[in-house]
């Protein structure tokens, strides 16, 4: 990924947090050249010294068959917005303000057991605030069951990247402008990436 060094984010705690706050991802894999995604929602995890990315596709979701040797690209985007040049005090061209994380490793396949406990801990995170919590405790071997449909697996992480491009390379009054403008904005991402912006201007 192409990251400007006044975007670049080095902070390793701090792109844990994205993760976790922003856990729906792309996982990105080639076959015979071709690239192939899916869409998922992917946790991070700590073993010994090493991190993993842990999640599962359906059984006929034929990208688990591309896991092996070969790196694998998964993809966890923040909130993103245009920003117009008009919200500038001199004149300028429009841009586009994001977060993005970028984790390269490899993929393996998980035992059932390993599986079983990852979506135990996937359910909790979820649902533990509900008032009828559907953990995997409570449900039916019926229920249970369906996880033969589905193949688990883990990505050691080898390497991340993190850009988060919030307009630091503006002027202050530039900066709370941009913050006030998408407040006003109609969409849910332009406002979310206001408070972004707002919680690291105060940091």
């Amino acid at each position: 990924m192409y990251i400007p060094m006044q975007y670049k984010v080095t902070d390793f705690d701090e792109i844990r947090n994205f993760i976790q706050r922003n856990s729906f991802g792309t996982i990105v894999t080639t076959q015979h050249g071709k690239p192939k995604a899916t869409h998922l929602p992917l946790e991070l995890h700590k073993q010994g010294d090493d991190y993993y990315l842990t999640g599962h596709l359906a059984y006929a979701n034929q990208q688990w068959k591309t896991f092996g040797d070969d790196p694998v690209l998964v993809m966890y985007q923040g909130p993103h917005a245009y920003i117009s040049s008009s919200w500038y005090k001199a004149e300028d061209v429009p841009t586009w303000n994001y977060q993005a994380v970028h984790v390269y490793g490899t993929a393996s396949l998980m035992s059932e057991q390993e599986l079983q406990e990852d979506l135990k801990s996937l359910l909790q995170k979820y649902e533990q605030h509900r008032e009828h919590a559907a953990l995997w405790e409570n449900f039916s071997p019926k229920t249970k069951n369906q996880i033969k449909g589905i193949v688990g697996f883990k990505v050691k992480v080898l390497e991340v990247e993190a850009a988060y491009k919030l307009s630091q390379n503006r002027n202050k009054e530039d900066y709370d402008n941009i913050i006030d403008k998408l407040f006003k904005e109609e969409d849910l991402n332009a406002q979310q990436l206001a408070e972004v912006m707002k919680a690291r201007k105060t940091n």
